[in-house]
């Protein structure tokens, strides 16, 4: 006769020891996340923010808001001569770059170079900084400088790809796109 299991009886669980996590040095593919995604936010912070800064400080505290001789001369009977004045643009645009660099200022301090936070302030920043390419390209196309322009519109560009790249870093995305280890999130 075969014995007939009784359903009120429940079987003991196995128990389980937890095993101790061992300590490991970290796979080169987190190494190469971290890296990758560290070495694009810090230069596009370091470029972005220290070409506004020298330039802005140039117009602002080393010219004291003069458009320096040869540049005025070039601007001379142009619209931004005569509205708002050489002086005036020169100033102006040195507050446009200001703005720029105290937003990206504001995103270091806000952490937005933190993975896991979302950078609105950083690609507002960004986007101050191609409204400052607009107007500076603006500004050379009316007197003919068009070496100048074709920089600007390069400097406008690669901006925008930039900011594109960020959107489609973390924590848009997972970190393992940007170094090459697709397979894993």
């Amino acid at each position: 006769m075969s014995a007939i299991p009784n359903p009120t009886v429940k079987p003991s669980p196995t128990k389980t020891v937890p095993h101790k996590r061992e300590l490991s040095v970290p796979a080169l593919a987190d190494v190469t996340k971290v890296v990758t995604y560290s070495a694009t936010l810090g230069g596009t912070y370091l470029s972005v923010g220290f070409l506004f800064y020298y330039a802005m400080k140039e117009k602002l505290f080393t010219d004291g808001g003069t458009m320096p001789v040869p540049l005025a001369k070039a601007f001379n009977g142009s619209f931004f001569a005569s509205v708002p004045g050489n002086n005036a643009a020169w100033t102006l645009l040195g507050v446009l770059e200001l703005l720029v660099v105290v937003i990206l200022a504001a995103s270091l301090l806000r952490g937005e170079f933190l993975p896991q936070r979302r950078k609105p302030i950083l690609l507002a920043g960004l986007s101050v900084s191609l409204l400052a390419y607009g107007v500076m390209g603006l500004a050379n196309d009316m007197i003919g400088n068009n070496a100048t322009v074709i920089e600007l519109f390069t400097y406008f560009g690669v901006t925008v790809a930039a900011m594109f790249l960020i959107r489609n870093m973390s924590p848009y995305r997972p970190m393992s796109w940007l170094s090459g280890d697709v397979d894993k999130a």
